[in-house]
């Protein structure tokens, strides 16, 4: 049977028969029904030559017998004084192809046993004939006609009626044209559904004589072509009914380019799936058409295929982006009535057969697990016995479907994850008025875990617990709890109970808590509840804010410790992966310039009588003189200076407890060469060149003293002092009171030019000083809570206790003074009522321009924008810092927001987090004006040592990184070349 293996059927030798004879006839016209038979039993030894005995004599009126199965090795009838005998191959012909039995004596006298086209060896054959395979055998056999009627009559009594055999010959040839007309209408979808099965295009005779596990074989191999028949008709059926339907619909149901965008994400590599199984089934087709009924293996086709990597890289493909495919289709359901018309006008389609598209997309997800399970049932029930090829390809096939099916299990495990992602970001809703810039959309954005949790709190009685039912998501960059809520038109609402925690402030508590109990009350709530209720175990665990970790401190509960390990796990795997991430991209890289020279008192209180503490940095300069870059840094003994990334600070300045430091430099093509020091009332410049000699130990600290210069008058008080870039000049804004008066001034001064004032110098009265600064228009008037200055372009904006003053610089006398948020209209515009209420209490640090036409005004705990006239924009939303910032900073579309523990970087625009610095006691101590890309903001915190010389504090750069771009190379390099042609490659 197998490998074309065909040895001959055993039968009784009748009286009177002549040696057989076996026609050859061309393979055309043995399709039909011509397959191998099962070796005979090895009877070698006792059987005779049946054609060297005596012929018996024939029986009046017998006829030829029937020929029976290989499963009963002799005839029914059969007594024991016959023998049997090697017959010749059944076969069947095609009522065409018979010949008469004398023109088959005439051409050929001997018996020759029949063969595939695949035969095996001979020494093969020889070794297996003592084999039997009961479950297939030879239904068919070719007989002599001419001999017919010197048969027996054994068990058909109508067969001796004359031209019986010539009757039986028709019959035969009829069942091979009816077979092979119901595989044609099999192949050409024009046999019925019922009708599709091996059994029924298959004659009874024949299904008997193969034996039921051969039986089983087939219909199971028939079951994969007829599989894959309709597995390429339904993916036909998409292309021809939904896609080009959708493309050639009038009116569009989704205009260009929005359609093509659609099919893309819908339908995918759809056609790359179907071009690979159209392959598949012309191929089965004509191994069909060429072995029915008895087809030898389908392995080898679908193992040809399958080893190609188009073929799996087109499945994964497909099958990862199933979920998110299926997504698309019931949202644009959802939003586009055209388009759910449609689908269901389409659904009357006879080739639709009222499936919905959904079960369409997810053919191709479950085509190959049920195309692993016909395989496998296939190899089940193939025989082992005689080697049969699919006992080793079709384990072959078996492993690479399932590495195929396992690869894609976590792409689709993925694609899920976005579709509930996806879903929770579309039924989020927010609190009114605040603006939250998570970066849902974003194409790396994740769902990592999701579930049920619940928390407690006081009843209104104050007696009792309350529970509370939340979900909580955990995204791969903030954790959210909502209230979900479920309207009667199906759709889902989920109300953020509290702000989203961003991961790099997420910081976990106990998870090992031990478990509480909940009562459960009845669902109906009648009387008997308390008595009815049960109480259920539930297990705690504990989260927090780390810039809030008392009043931001959320204890969670969930049904099961299996569920909180879960959400243990969920926690840790996505805090250290966005650690990871923000460290490999981070916007600004923490450098430290000097660790250890500034110290603080242990806090042990131990102390070395060797070591003189510094203090806390209160200011710190940074300059470039000749090339080299410096640091000028304020603490309680005075100014020290050093070069940059070195602890070799120098004591320069006598100034105590310094309030600020502002090195002049440059400014285009102007230079100043100051340094403006705040220290008690006053302000006093010294030249940057002398500065840096002593720094480096070749200048004298009485010629640094001798060379300074009073900026401000003696009858002045100073209080506040910045140094800006406003309308490209150099200058230097102070507010000062003056002997005797309450109010508040604000002085302007700007800073000279060193090649102007070499050539028209001017000095102080009474002093041999030249003067570096000059007024800038007349004095202005602000309150008196004035606490920080921050620049724009052409004006400059001075916070106060509530708000911001914004005026010319230039010319403060005349200038006009607007004050902003402007907040008019708060009593008729509720978004605008409700910021104004979210201010109260709130301390201004400044604005920044977001755009051509927006301002961002930043307070200590939240944001908003406003337009030029100073009026909220973008509906009154405001945002919500998660740390509360004493003071900020800006560099190229970020600001930063500084804190005692937290550096906080956002984009100015949308106010999205970008990165966030962990510190301890941190404080801006430099900011701008950024001349160059040299001058980067500068912050001061706690340093890593502390020992028996104290604590240190350090200072450190946030140097701006920048992005790193993957160039190709346009021509080789020759020394690579050569060292490639080296190593021949």
């Amino acid at each position: 049977m197998y490998g074309n293996r065909r040895p001959s059927a055993f039968q009784h030798l009748p009286p009177g028969a002549q040696p057989p004879t076996n026609p050859t006839v061309p393979k055309t016209n043995t399709e039909g029904f011509t397959f191998q038979v099962s070796p005979p039993e090895d009877i070698t030894g006792r059987l005779l030559n049946p054609w060297d005995r005596p012929t018996p004599t024939p029986q009046a009126g017998s006829a030829r017998p029937r020929v029976h199965s290989m499963q009963n090795g002799f005839s029914p009838t059969s007594n024991g004084s016959q023998e049997s005998y090697p017959f010749p191959e059944p076969v069947f012909y095609s009522a065409g192809a018979l010949t008469s039995a004398t023109e088959m004596q005439q051409q050929q006298q001997r018996h020759h046993r029949s063969h595939s086209d695949l035969s095996v060896r001979t020494d093969q054959l020889a070794t297996r004939m003592h084999r039997s395979n009961p479950s297939v055998t030879s239904f068919a056999s070719s007989y002599n006609a001419a001999t017919d009627d010197v048969y027996d009559s054994h068990d058909t009594p109508t067969s001796g009626k004359p031209g019986a055999s010539a009757e039986l010959t028709r019959g035969l040839s009829d069942l091979s044209i009816s077979s092979d007309e119901a595989l044609r209408r099999f192949q050409s979808g024009e046999l019925s559904d019922d009708d599709q099965e091996w059994h029924k295009l298959v004659p009874p005779e024949a299904q008997e004589a193969l034996g039921s596990k051969e039986v089983q074989r087939q219909s199971v191999i028939f079951e994969l072509i007829k599989s894959e028949k309709e597995y390429v008709a339904d993916l036909e059926t998409v292309q021809i009914v939904f896609i080009e339907g959708l493309r050639s619909s009038k009116p569009p149901i989704i205009k260009e380019p929005l359609l093509s965008a659609f099919i893309k994400e819908v339908f995918g590599n759809l056609n790359d799936v179907l071009v690979h199984h159209r392959r598949i089934l012309k191929a089965v087709f004509a191994r069909q058409r060429e072995q029915h009924p008895l087809i030898q293996s389908v392995a080898d086709i679908v193992l040809d295929t399958t080893l190609k990597t188009e073929f799996r890289a087109a499945y994964e493909t497909y099958v990862k982006h199933y979920p998110l495919a299926e997504s698309y289709h019931r949202k644009e359901m959802k939003r586009n009535r055209a388009y759910e018309q449609f689908i269901q006008s389409i659904s009357s389609d006879p080739r639709i057969r009222k499936r919905d598209l959904v079960t369409f997309l997810s053919r191709p997800v479950t085509k190959l697990p049920r195309l692993n399970l016909i395989l496998e049932q296939i190899l089940k029930l193939t025989e082992v016995e005689y080697e049969h090829p699919d006992l080793e390809a079709l384990p072959i096939i078996l492993g690479i479907l399932k590495d195929c099916i396992k690869s894609t299990q976590p792409g689709i495990e993925a694609a899920e994850s976005k579709v509930k992602f996806w879903g929770i970001c579309e039924s989020l809703v927010f609190q009114k008025g605040e603006i939250i810039d998570m970066d849902l959309y974003d194409d790396s954005r994740t769902l990592v875990y999701s579930g049920p949790v619940a928390r407690r709190s006081k009843s209104d009685t104050g007696f009792s617990d309350k529970w509370l039912d939340y979900s909580a998501a955990l995204l791969d960059n903030y954790f959210l709890l909502m209230q979900e809520e479920k309207r009667p038109n199906g759709v889902v609402r989920r109300y953020l109970v509290s702000r989203p925690i961003p991961l790099a402030y997420l910081c976990l508590g106990s998870f090992t808590g031990p478990a509480e109990s909940r009562r459960e009350k009845a669902e109906d709530r009648g009387i008997l509840d308390n008595i009815r209720g049960q109480s259920v175990p539930i297990y705690p665990f504990t989260v927090y804010h780390a810039s809030s970790p008392m009043n931001r401190r959320y204890t969670f509960y969930v049904t099961s410790d299996a569920a909180r390990t879960k959400w243990n796990n969920a926690f840790k795997d996505a805090i250290g992966v966005y650690r990871v991430r923000q460290e490999s991209n981070m916007w600004f890289n923490p450098q430290n310039l000097t660790d250890g020279f500034f110290r603080l008192p242990p806090r042990n209180g131990g102390n070395s009588s060797a070591t003189r503490f510094t203090g806390s940095i209160l200011c710190v300069a940074p300059f470039i003189h000749s090339g080299r870059r410096y640091l000028a840094v304020g603490c309680g003994p005075g100014i020290y200076v050093a070069l940059i990334n070195t602890e070799n600070y120098q004591w320069a300045l006598n100034h105590r407890d310094p309030k600020a430091l502002a090195a002049l430099t440059i400014l285009k093509n102007k230079t100043f060469n100051r340094l403006v020091v705040h220290a008690g009332t006053t302000l006093t410049s010294y030249p940057l060149d002398q500065l840096a000699r002593v720094a480096i130990g070749k200048g004298r600290i009485q010629e640094l003293q001798a060379a300074s210069e009073r900026v401000t008058g003696s009858d002045e008080n100073v209080s506040l002092c910045k140094y800006v870039h406003v309308s490209g000049r150099a200058l230097l804004v102070y507010t000062s009171k003056k002997r005797m008066s309450s109010s508040l001034n604000l002085q302007v001064l700007e800073a000279i030019d060193s090649v102007e004032l070499t050539m028209h110098p001017t000095r102080t009265a009474g002093t041999k000083t030249m003067k570096s600064f000059r007024p800038c228009g007349g004095p202005g008037f602000i309150p008196k809570d004035a606490h920080d200055i921050s620049p724009l372009q052409k004006t400059i904006g001075v916070c106060t206790g509530a708000d911001i003053a914004t005026l010319d610089p230039i010319n403060l006398g005349q200038s006009a003074v607007a004050t902003v948020p402007s907040l008019s209209n708060a009593s008729s515009d509720p978004p605008m009522a409700n910021l104004k209420e979210q201010l109260n209490g709130l301390k201004p640090l400044g604005y920044i321009r977001a755009s051509a036409e927006e301002l961002l005004v930043i307070y200590d705990e939240i944001g908003f924008y406003i337009n030029k006239h100073g009026k909220p924009v973008r509906k009154s939303g405001y945002v919500k810092w998660e740390t509360k910032a004493d003071s900020f900073a800006h560099r190229n579309g970020l600001m930063l927001l500084i804190s005692p523990h937290f550096v906080e970087v956002r984009d100015i625009n949308t106010a999205r987090i970008m990165q966030v610095i962990e510190g301890k006691d941190i404080r801006l101590m430099y900011s701008g004006p950024q001349m160059t890309k040299e001058y980067p903001v500068l912050l001061v915190m706690r340093g890593n040592k502390d020992d028996k010389d104290g604590v240190s504090e350090k200072i450190v750069e946030l140097t701006e990184t920048q992005e790193i771009s993957v160039s190709t190379p346009t021509q080789s390099n020759p020394s690579s070349a050569a060292l490639w042609d080296e190593w021949d490659m």
